[in-house]
């Protein structure tokens, strides 16, 4: 992995190896940064290359985010925005020779897992403040011995869903494509994978996030 390497030479292997899959995280949360930079540096009334390609991702996101959420979502838009950029990125350097996804690793995985699932109630809790509450118990009050335990069970259920579903398709795309490579690399019989790959990259960022909106827009609504 190039990224190891690199940090193998000013003395950083040991760290590089154990944790690769945060090497690559930050790389690429750099990267996201920069590009989002480069992006907005230079806004102009007749946009360039960049701000076009930026404008058209942008409003494709937040047009699917108000059919998900609808318009009182849309102060989330820069945190669902982030998700699926961050995850389609992660997900399409495996196919990159010589990288690794970040999100082939449980710990990426279930980091972000972890990041939706209290962002959710955090923002369901600001929404509604206590009264938020209400949707463990039901719709009888009766029903809270059975109801609580079952709602706790099915949130948390969420986290194992969430990194489990996309770590399990990031990591066995990377295998096969190394598999492939490894037998016939030579003769770009991994080319069909690696387009197949680009879309399942895209396709898990966009469930991971629309999961998300989901779970967001649940939470703040207010008839809890």
């Amino acid at each position: 992995m190039l990224l190891v390497w690199l940090l193998e030479k000013i003395g950083l292997g040991h760290f590089a190896h154990q944790y690769y899959y945060l090497v690559y995280t930050w790389f690429f949360m750099l990267v996201v940064i920069i590009l989002a930079w480069l992006a907005a540096s230079k806004l102009t009334l007749v946009p360039g290359r960049i701000q076009n390609v930026a404008e058209t991702i942008i409003d494709s996101i937040a047009s699917f985010q108000d059919t998900v959420m609808g318009p009182h979502g849309r102060f989330v838009f820069p945190f669902t925005a982030t998700v699926i950029i961050f995850v389609f990125v992660c997900n399409a350097n495996g196919l990159i020779p010589g990288s690794s996804s970040p999100t082939a690793s449980l710990n990426t995985t279930l980091a972000m897992a972890l990041l939706i699932f209290l962002t959710t109630h955090i923002l369901g809790f600001r929404a509604n403040g206590i009264k938020y509450l209400k949707h463990f118990v039901g719709p009888v009050p009766l029903l809270a011995p059975i109801m609580i335990p079952l709602e706790i069970v099915s949130h948390l259920a969420r986290i194992i869903s969430l990194s489990l579903r996309l770590f399990g398709n990031i990591m066995g795309e990377d295998l096969v494509l190394a598999v492939l490579f490894m037998l016939a690399g030579a003769y770009l019989v991994p080319l069909p994978m690696m387009f197949l790959g680009l879309f399942t990259s895209f396709l898990q960022a966009f469930i991971m996030t629309i999961l998300a909106m989901m779970y967001i827009g649940e939470a703040i609504e207010h008839e809890h």
